[in-house]
């Protein structure tokens, strides 16, 4: 039975072009999701609008977040 799979290996030899045009479009997929990956990671790392107006002015963050607080609490 072996020899059945062997002489079918040699009946057939790989087409050279046929696996580069498949390592290539491999090769493409991985950096195409590499590169997907990297900006996603690079988005996370900036700061959303909130954390920047803080950074900026940290005590009308304050003084805005005391009020919200007394506003929320009054409610209750």
């Amino acid at each position: 039975m072996s020899d059945e799979f062997t002489a079918a290996d040699t009946a057939f030899p790989p087409d050279s072009s046929v696996d580069k045009s498949v390592a290539d479009r491999a090769a493409e997929t991985i950096r195409s999701a590499s590169h997907r990956i990297s900006d996603a990671i690079d988005a996370g790392r900036e700061p959303d609008i909130l954390a920047r107006l803080v950074r900026e002015a940290p005590l009308h963050s304050l003084a805005i977040a005391f009020l919200l607080g007394v506003a929320v609490a009054r409610r209750r």
